[in-house]
C-alpha cells in the first residue's frame, strides 16, 4: 500500500507530475472548472471534504513558492484569509491577492490541475505556483544560488 497520507491515486499522480512554475488549484464546490482542464473532483457533499483538509494534505507533498487567492476574501471571508496566512507562514511561499476575475479566468485556464473540494467557503479557490526547495537544488559544490532563491530561503528560515 502507498506510503503517505494521500490515498487518492489521481491526486497523488497530479502532485507527482507538477514541476517548477506549474499552477495547481484547490477550489470550492462551486468553482467553474474549464472543460479542458484536468479536474480531480473530490466533492462528496456539503463541505466533504472541506477546503482546509485538502489544502493541508496537498501542501504536505507539494512545494509552493506562491499562493494566489481572490482579493475579495479581505473583506468578505476573513477566516479564510487568516487561515491562509497561518498556513503559509514559514513556508517561504508568498501570498498574493488577485482579482476574482483573474482567478476565474487566467488561473482557471492555465492551471495544470484543478482539485474540486466539497467546500462551501466563499472564494475558497487557491492557486498554488509550484516551486523548489533552494537548499536541495543548490547542494552540489560549485553551484551558485541566485539572489531570488537566497531571499526565498531566508523567508523560509525567518518564519520557521
Amino acid at each position: 500500500m502507498k506510503h503517505g497520507r494521500i490515498l487518492n491515486a489521481e491526486l497523488s499522480k497530479a502532485i507527482a507530475l507538477m514541476g517548477h512554475g506549474d499552477l495547481f488549484m484547490v477550489c470550492d464546490a462551486g468553482f467553474p472548472i474549464p472543460l479542458d482542464r484536468w479536474r480531480i473532483d473530490l466533492a462528496l457533499t456539503h463541505d466533504m471534504p472541506d477546503l482546509y483538509t485538502v489544502l493541508d494534505l496537498v501542501l504536505e507533498e507539494l512545494t509552493v513558492e506562491k499562493a494566489l487567492y481572490a482579493n475579495l476574501i479581505h473583506e468578505h471571508n476573513r477566516p479564510l484569509l487568516e487561515r491562509l496566512q497561518t498556513t503559509f507562514d514559514g513556508t517561504g511561499a508568498e501570498l498574493e491577492a488577485v482579482s476574482n476575475d483573474r482567478v476565474l479566468g487566467e488561473l482557471a485556464h492555465s492551471a495544470k490541475v484543478i482539485v474540486r473540494t466539497g467546500a462551501f467557503n466563499p472564494w475558497g479557490n487557491i492557486g498554488l505556483i509550484c516551486g523548489t526547495i533552494p537548499d536541495e537544488w543548490f547542494a552540489i559544490p560549485g553551484t551558485v544560488m541566485p539572489e531570488s532563491y537566497q531571499q526565498r530561503r531566508a523567508r523560509m528560515r525567518h518564519r520557521s
